[in-house]
Order: structure tokens, then C-alpha cells, then sequence
């Protein structure tokens, strides 16, 4: 398994992905790709492998200016993927949502993801 870094794209609108196997997943910027299916599968297959490597703490950090309703849907299943990884125990698992504090969107957006998902979850305002 891999180290995962993904320069962010402005031409297929995809962010910034860096996913270590030290269990430090960092996903920023925006997600608006024309097929996230094939930009986000890679990345929920690659969590999924991460449960075997077994970090003892996986923190994904999310910092997204903008995601569009087919990005959302992918996100929730590789934090669903955290998920799994959480309730087994095999690893200590914290999602971190920044927003900007005039963002009221991601901010919503943070809350409805915290609703969804059993893992602890942060809500961080920047300016």
C-alpha cells in the first residue's frame, strides 16, 4: 500500500487529495468533476486497504471551498469506510470539517455529515 497525492485539477474540477498510510488524510478544495465515481472509487477502495495496514489513529482532515450533489454522495461513503474502520476498533478514527466561518453552506453541510456517520467528527471554523 501506497501513499496517495492528488494535485488538485481546475480542468476535471477535482481537489487536492493526500491520504498517507500514517493514517493523516487530508482531502481539500473543490469537487465538481463531471464523473466523480471514477475520481472517488480509488479513494474508498484505498481507506478500505488502510483497515489492513491498521494505523492507530486515522485523522481525515476535509477542507472543501465547494462540492457538488454527485462528490457529496462519494464523500459519504469513504467517511461510511471510516466508518467500518472506527467500529472494528482497529484504528482510532476523527473526521476534522473545516469551514470558512462565512460559509454557512459547509458549514450545514459538516452538521449533516455528523449526523450520518458514528465517528468523532469535528466541526473547525477559519477565517
Amino acid at each position: 500500500m501506497k501513499d496517495i497525492l492528488i494535485r488538485p485539477n481546475n480542468v476535471v474540477k477535482t481537489p487536492l487529495v493526500d491520504f498517507k498510510t500514517t493514517g493523516e488524510l487530508r482531502l481539500e478544495g473543490s469537487s465538481f468533476s463531471e464523473n466523480p465515481i471514477e475520481f472517488y472509487e480509488p479513494l474508498v477502495e484505498w481507506i478500505k486497504e488502510l483497515k489492513k495496514e491498521a494505523p492507530k489513529t486515522i485523522s481525515m482532515r476535509i477542507k472543501l471551498e465547494y462540492f457538488n450533489t454527485s462528490s457529496s454522495k462519494l464523500i459519504l461513503y469513504m467517511f461510511k469506510s471510516l466508518e467500518n474502520i472506527h467500529l472494528s476498533k482497529e484504528s482510532e478514527v476523527t473526521i476534522i470539517w473545516l469551514y470558512n466561518k462565512i460559509d454557512q453552506d459547509m458549514l450545514e453541510s459538516g452538521k449533516d455529515y455528523k449526523s450520518i456517520v458514528n465517528v468523532p467528527f469535528e466541526l473547525v471554523e477559519y477565517s
